[in-house]
């Protein structure tokens, strides 16, 4: 998996979010759907890449979401 193609499409997700006018609401709504929608490799992925510095490019809105949300996204069994 690619990271800059996980966080090129983390920040689609944080795109659409962002017109949310309650940020919290964004926030969650941005770790909900890359729970639901993202499998868990991807989402370890880009969460080891995140604590790796390689996400550079990654929104703040899509960052602090995930900082916030990271243990309900972390796969229990990843591999």
């Amino acid at each position: 998996m690619d990271t800059h193609n996980l966080v090129h499409m983390a920040n689609q997700i944080g795109e659409f979010f962002s017109a949310y006018p309650d940020r919290n609401e964004a926030l969650e709504g941005i770790a909900n759907h890359i729970r639901k929608f993202w499998e868990p490799r991807m989402r370890l992925k880009l969460i080891e890449s995140m604590d790796q510095g390689l996400t550079g490019d990654m929104s703040d809105l899509v960052t602090q979401s995930l900082t916030m949300h990271r243990v309900s996204l972390q796969p229990v069994n990843p591999r």
